[in-house]
This record gives C-alpha cells, structure tokens and sequence, in this order.
C-alpha cells in the first residue's frame, strides 16, 4: 500500500551521511517535531537527479526555510557513502542525505520501481512529500520518466 497524505511515516532505519561517518537515523524519531522538505530520487548521480532535482533543492533551500521548512532531507536507494559523495560534489550542503541502502523506507512507503532493465534493481520512484512532525501533509509522486511535482518549485507553491 502507497502512503497516503495524512498517513505516518514508517518508523524505519536509514543512514545519515555524516560529517564523521555514516550514522544511524530512526524516522519515527528523526522527523518528530519538525517540518520536512523530502524528496527521494532513483539514484544519486543519475542524470535528472544531479542535474535537476537535486540543484533545485539547493537553490530553493532559503526560500523553502523561509516559507517553513526546518530541514531538507533527500533519499535513494544508495549507500550513505555515495550520498555523502553526491553531496560533497553539488555542494549540497542544505540538504540532509539519508541513505536507504536497502530500500527499506521505499518499501515500507510503498514508493518502489524496478530499475532492473538499467542494472540499478529496486529503488524508489521519484516523489516529493512535505512532513510535519511524522506526518506526510503534501505527497507528489511522478509519473514514470516524468519531471515536475517532485520539483522544489512545486513543492514552493504548496507551501
């Protein structure tokens, strides 16, 4: 089953890629008390990850900050060595990386895709949702190959 606006998030592991090595990150906890920009992309270093969706959310931190936000968080189905890498390599430092290396959180949000045909295997579709204190009040979840409402600009407009 798909989460749904107005739904919780699974209280999951993923990893956080940190200044001092990867760290555990619960999200029952994580995102209790605070107002999340997230977005999840396929793959980190993909092509329309890292040359659209990702710099989006680096150059609309401040505004989104401004319209509320405490923290922006982006997810994929990689290793939190990886995310720390893309990270470091689009100077993304206004964005939180959490690894889901195993595709846990994807799953138990129902937000997977078969990425096999691409040698990439499971991995989470490309979404967007805003969560308030563990709560998805916004969920925009992109047609296959599509662009659009996972954007920061969308998600400026929901704000």
């Amino acid at each position: 089953m798909t989460i749904a606006v107005g739904d919780k998030l699974p209280d999951v592991t993923l990893i956080k890629a940190g200044a001092e090595g990867p760290e555990k990150v619960q999200t029952g906890e994580y995102f209790k008390g605070k107002r999340v920009a997230l977005f999840s992309v396929p793959g980190a270093f993909t092509p329309t990850c890292s040359a659209r969706h990702l710099p989006g959310y680096v150059e609309k931190a401040d505004e989104l900050k401004a319209k509320g936000v405490d923290e922006i968080v982006a997810t994929s189905v990689n290793d939190p060595f990886v995310m720390g890498a893309w990270k470091a390599s689009a100077d993304a430092e206004a964005v939180t990386m959490l690894a889901d290396g195993n595709g846990d959180f994807a799953e138990a949000v129902g937000l997977t895709m078969d990425g096999s045909g691409f040698g990439m295997g499971k991995r989470a579709q490309r979404y967007s949702m805003i969560v308030e204190d563990g709560v998805v009040k916004e969920l925009n979840v992109e047609a296959p190959g599509d662009f659009s409402v996972s954007s920061a600009e969308h998600m400026l407009g929901q704000l």
